[in-house]
């Protein structure tokens, strides 16, 4: 079981901890990593349909993978705690990593929900490469990593889904 932040007591006075939780989606129980995954898929929506670009959007993940990894980073330096659950940072990057078919394809609330599913599904099972990457990469990077691989394994779903006319 993961150790929570719980007891870190200067947690709420952290920038780098609010962005960890995703201003709070990540303190939302049970699951807190669906529940981040859900404001990821919010907020992505929003972007997209406010007509944010690709481009745009891209960078946004990079951003909140660089943002995140280092906000984890410092997380761990001052609480000895690897990837506490209530960190969904990892979930944003790789929900909204998950959400680019939006810009190639008919966009509808089915690619938004398959997004959703089949990033969660791939980041609950972590198939491999991805329960390796968990395991074996340490540090913010570390928790990052696995969830943008999901991102990756869910934009590949979303392909095989549209080829045979799912989607």
């Amino acid at each position: 079981m993961k150790q929570s932040l719980d007891n870190w007591q200067d947690r709420k006075a952290s920038p780098a901890y609010w962005i960890a939780v995703f201003f709070g989606s990540g303190l939302i129980r049970p699951a807190p990593g669906t529940w981040g995954s859900f404001a990821a898929l919010i907020t992505g929506y929003l972007l997209i349909a406010a007509g944010v670009s690709a481009f745009v959007f891209a960078t946004a993940i990079f951003v909140v993978t660089i943002i995140g990894t280092l906000s984890i980073d410092a997380i761990e330096r001052q609480t000895g705690v690897h990837d506490a659950p209530e960190i969904v940072i990892d979930e944003v990057a790789g929900m909204w990593l998950a959400l680019l078919p939006c810009y190639y394809m008919d966009t509808s609330y089915a690619l938004f929900i398959a997004a959703f599913v089949l990033f969660r599904v791939f980041d609950i099972i972590k198939p491999w490469p991805i329960g390796w990457l968990d395991r074996k990469v340490s540090g913010g990077f570390g928790v990052m990593v696995d969830d943008i691989v999901a991102g990756i394994f869910a934009i590949l779903g979303i392909e095989i889904l549209a080829m045979f006319g799912f989607l």
